[in-house]
Parts: C-alpha cells; sequence; structure tokens
C-alpha cells in the first residue's frame, strides 16, 4: 500500500482532495484560527485518509520536558494512522520538542482528549467524540496515557447539598453575592469571565493563556443558548470572584427527545478567596435554578481527575464516561 504524506506551514495552502469516510479536510477557517506550525495529510493513491495538524511553539510545559501537541486529529485507516503519528512525531522531535502530547487542538481551551470509557449515555452537547478506534492508534503508535478526565450524571435534582446551606451565609458576610447573568450586560461580562478565567484556570494541568478575542468568539457563540438562570456570576462589590457556565443538552431534542439535561460546562473561583466553599455554592445553587426551570438532570462535564471540580461532583453525581490524554516521549 503507498502512502504520500504532505507537510504543510502555515503559510501553503491546503490542496484539493478526495475524502474517505470519517476524514473531512481541516477547515480553512479553523485552521486559520488555530494557527499550527504544521498540518499533516496521509494520501492513498490521492484520496485523504489521515490528517493532524502539530504545534512546537507556545505550547503547555511540562517538567523538564519541552512539549509538542498533536491535534485535529482523524483516521479512517490504522496503516494510515501509524503513518501520521510517526511523522508527526519526527516533525515535533526536529522542532526540538521532547514530548508529544494530544490529541489537542493547540490547548487546553479548544478540542482535546479522546472518549475511551464511553458508558451508556448518549454524547451530549460540547462533548468531544472519537471513533473507538482512535485511542487505540495512538497507543499502538507508543503513547501512553498522560492524564485523565471524566464527565458524571446527576439523575436526581432534588438532592441539596447540605454544605450549601452553610457556606451561603459565610460568603454573604464576606461581601460575596451570586446574581444570575444579563444579557443586557452580555459583552461587558464576557470580559470580565475572560480575566477570571486567566487567575481561576492558571493551576490547572497543561494550562496556557488564550486570547480574548478567541475566548469572546467561543462564548458569544453560545449566547443563544444561554438561560440567564444558569450562568452564575459571584462578585465581592466590583470585582467578579467567580462564575458558573451551563447550558441545555440541546443534542437531546436532535434525538427527538425533551431537554431534560443542563450541561455544567465551565466553573472557575478566584484562587484569592479559596476555602470559602464558593465552588460548591454556585455547584449547588445552578443545579436548584435548573430543576426550578424543569429540568431533571445536570452532567458536570469534562473534569480532570485531580481537580476540585471533580471533588464536588463527586457529592452528587455518578461517572457516565472517561477520557484520556496521550503522550509519548520523542527522540532527538
Amino acid at each position: 500500500m503507498g502512502f504520500d504524506i504532505l507537510e504543510l506551514s502555515s503559510a501553503d495552502r491546503l490542496p484539493d482532495l478526495k475524502v474517505s469516510a470519517g476524514v473531512a479536510p481541516l477547515s480553512a477557517v479553523e485552521r486559520d484560527l488555530h494557527s499550527p506550525d504544521r498540518h499533516l495529510l496521509v494520501l492513498n493513491d490521492g484520496t485523504l485518509i489521515a490528517r493532524c495538524s502539530c504545534w512546537s511553539n507556545g505550547t503547555a510545559t511540562l517538567p523538564e520536558q519541552r512539549v509538542g501537541v498533536i491535534g485535529h486529529y482523524a483516521a479512517s485507516d490504522a496503516d494510515g494512522a501509524a503513518q501520521l503519528l510517526a511523522s508527526a512525531c519526527r516533525v515535533l522531535a526536529g522542532a526540538r520538542c521532547t514530548t508529544a502530547v494530544g490529541p489537542m487542538d493547540g490547548n487546553t481551551w479548544r478540542r482535546y482528549r479522546f472518549v475511551v470509557e464511553r458508558g451508556s449515555e448518549p454524547p451530549f452537547f460540547l462533548e468531544p467524540d472519537n471513533p473507538d478506534e482512535w485511542p487505540r492508534q495512538w497507543i499502538d503508535a507508543g503513547f501512553t496515557t498522560l492524564a485523565m478526565y471524566s464527565s458524571a450524571l446527576n439523575d436526581d435534582l432534588s438532592r441539596e447539598d447540605p454544605r450549601t446551606a452553610a457556606a451561603l451565609p459565610r460568603l454573604r458576610d464576606g461581601g460575596i453575592v451570586i446574581r444570575a447573568f444579563d444579557p443586557n450586560r452580555a459583552d461587558a461580562d464576557l470580559r470580565r469571565l475572560y480575566t477570571l478565567s486567566l487567575a481561576g484556570f492558571s493551576r490547572n494541568f497543561l494550562y496556557t493563556p488564550i486570547a480574548e478575542a478567541e475566548f469572546l468568539a467561543q462564548n458569544r457563540a453560545l449566547l443563544p443558548l444561554v438561560q440567564p438562570e444558569l450562568m452564575l456570576l459571584a462578585e465581592r462589590g466590583d470585582s467578579l470572584v467567580g462564575f458558573m457556565f451551563a447550558v441545555p443538552d440541546v443534542l437531546q431534542a436532535g434525538r427527538g427527545r425533551s431537554v431534560d439535561t443542563v450541561i455544567l460546562k465551565t466553573i472557575a473561583v478566584d484562587p484569592a478567596i479559596g476555602g470559602m466553599g464558593l465552588g460548591g455554592a454556585l455547584m449547588d445553587v445552578v443545579q436548584q435554578a435548573a430543576r426550578r426551570l424543569g429540568f431533571r438532570r445536570a452532567i458536570h462535564a469534562l473534569m480532570h481527575d485531580g481537580n476540585v471540580s471533580r471533588r464536588l461532583s463527586a457529592r452528587t453525581a455518578r461517572t457516565i464516561r472517561r477520557y484520556a490524554l496521550f503522550s509519548r516521549a520523542l527522540s532527538p
């Protein structure tokens, strides 16, 4: 079987290609926005069977490692996948990276991770999904698990966290007020969310900052789905010190079902007020708001196994899906 491997720089135009099932060319918009250092294509008799992008500059850090990132991954053929991943590792090693990490579309603000334990729940809105063979292709190429993540389901929103009753008066005494999102102040509040996100996530695994313009574009796209009661802002005076961003699982409607599930997408708390119970309170308050709006279930989405959010989630929810991020040592 003869493969051709194309390596494109950021300035190179994507050629016209015949495509195979499951591997569409990367859109020009996504390629321009994500600015990979290299984009790789594997062709079999002129047909695209695998693709990925590589980032070697401005990537996340690991102790004593120079990290290269592989993302925009898709492959319809095991042999093509092997050729693609070997080529990607050579590209990153040639850029003096010592470890390859993926799948990740450049950074953790974008799509990353593979589903590795699917469970019985169908995919939910904003969840990354992938064919089951893709993680196996990475393992076959010498990658091992770097980090694990999970999503959990609270299928009984009538359960309230008893800690919240104690936390709310303590927060009020500390001058912290929780309010619903105001659509009339959407742009100003999104900019405040951006600033807090940089601080609140700065200690997260593989954190890198995101440009404000990209953050705003990501979240403005979700505003038509936002119910103000499901987007909570915690303020102390004029300062935003925490937020919870939840959205309905609109994929349920596409399956012909009523939308009875809300997705707890993002929670952030100012590190300066850690220990006051604000994170747990935001999680409980938004779930009770969802119950009053008629939702029956809440998905706590895409939590790193070592994050505080995972511990908070365990109070009311059970794991329904697990995800993995992979890495591989690179040879010079």
